[in-house]
């Protein structure tokens, strides 16, 4: 029992050093007492320490679903606050499109789509896994061996592409890339279609 307390005193005091660390040249000034009834011990868990990692699923893309509001805080509290969020507008159809672009290292990695709420998502980050382990970079081949009844051509801005719905999935598709240099409007054979990769993860609510 003693060692068990000795334990714990060790674990407490190497926490309120981390705890209490300031930065700056003034941190040394702003010391203060760490107090454990107010620490947040559930960041002490093993499974927070690297942070959490967003997938793909059913509902949506980590904490975005179809009832966040596209609101930028809304937004990034969805992303766990790991991107830098910028907006714009784009012409559809004649219909004005409102998004979301969400960034890393300047590189866009998703675009979140919606009017008051979100509707889809668009996912370009490989560090994104949906819940059949999925990600973009992924060959055609490791998750179909043929086109049919599984995949459609794409359309908007992705319309050289093969959109093929996640297997037993309602609301995710896979949208893959790769070279084709057939008739637009015709689908590109199973043995092309092997070595495409997955550009992106896409959800619709």
């Amino acid at each position: 029992m003693k060692a068990v307390r000795s334990t714990l005193l060790i674990a407490a005091v190497v926490l309120s050093g981390c705890a209490s660390s300031g930065s700056g040249a003034d941190s040394s000034q702003q010391a203060s007492w760490w107090n454990p009834l107010t620490y947040h011990w559930s960041s002490a868990l093993p499974w927070n320490w690297f942070g959490s990692t967003l997938t793909a699923t059913e509902q949506g893309v980590g904490g975005l679903t179809a009832s966040t509001a596209m609101k930028e805080d809304a937004i990034k509290d969805g992303l766990n606050g790991d991107y830098t969020l910028r907006q714009g507008m784009r012409s559809q159809n004649g219909q004005v499109i409102a998004f979301w672009q969400a960034l890393n290292d300047g590189k866009v990695k998703l675009v979140v789509y919606g009017q008051s709420q979100v509707d889809r998502i668009e996912v370009m980050d490989s560090a994104i896994a949906s819940t059949d382990g999925s990600k973009v970079g992924d060959a055609f081949s490791n998750k179909f061996s043929k086109a049919f009844d599984n995949c459609t051509l794409a359309s908007g801005t992705d319309a050289r592409d093969v959109a093929c719905r996640a297997p037993g999935s309602q609301h995710l598709t896979y949208v893959y890339h790769g070279d084709w240099h057939g008739p637009e409007g015709l689908m590109p054979s199973d043995d092309t279609l092997k070595n495409w990769k997955i550009s992106k993860i896409v959800w619709q609510r």
